[in-house]
């Protein structure tokens, strides 16, 4: 049974959607996983495939979606998404995408993407201030964990991408 995971922007508007395989949970909150291959979605355009296995974590009550990458096929180990607190419905996840990304390079260093978009998107789709306050401290807060290591950023999610790849 596979989960779908669908990723709006501001006001509804339909971003990233993708099926993944629900496979574990701990501590850390939900996580499924993708094999290469699968398709992802964003919006209308046409589906594009995941080059190699990645490991999602759904957080229980964070507002980010933390995304693992094999390494040695991608330049981007890890891959945060600053959101909405994700909603699971059925098999579904829905959460806002709020632009900003905290993303952690294959060499260790850790870079926020996208903040011209977020301040643009702030003015053009009226952000209330509560959800830009939101994004900016957890951007912050993540970018902080990361660098030091914290679990999930530190073994937790490697080790479950691990464990996703081997062979069954």
């Amino acid at each position: 049974m596979g989960v779908e995971i669908r990723f709006t922007k501001w006001g509804g508007r339909p971003h990233w959607r993708y099926t993944l395989e629900p496979f574990a949970t701990d501590r850390h909150g939900w996580w499924l996983g993708g094999r290469a291959g699968i398709l992802l979605q964003r919006g209308s355009e046409p589906p594009v495939v995941q080059p190699s296995d990645v490991v999602l974590l759904v957080p229980p009550g964070e507002p980010w979606i933390a995304s693992w990458n094999d390494p040695a096929a991608n330049d981007i180990a890890l891959y945060v998404d600053v959101t909405t607190t994700p909603v699971r419905d059925g098999d579904a996840v829905h959460a806002v995408d709020l632009d900003l990304d905290v993303v952690r390079w294959r060499d260790g260093r850790v870079d926020v993407l996208d903040e011209d978009e977020f301040a643009d998107h702030q003015v053009r789709y009226g952000y209330p201030p509560e959800i830009v306050t939101q994004a900016l401290e957890t951007t912050g807060d993540l970018v902080a964990r990361i660098t030091a290591g914290t679990e999930p950023f530190g073994a937790a999610g490697a080790a479950r991408l691990a464990e996703f790849s081997r062979p069954a």
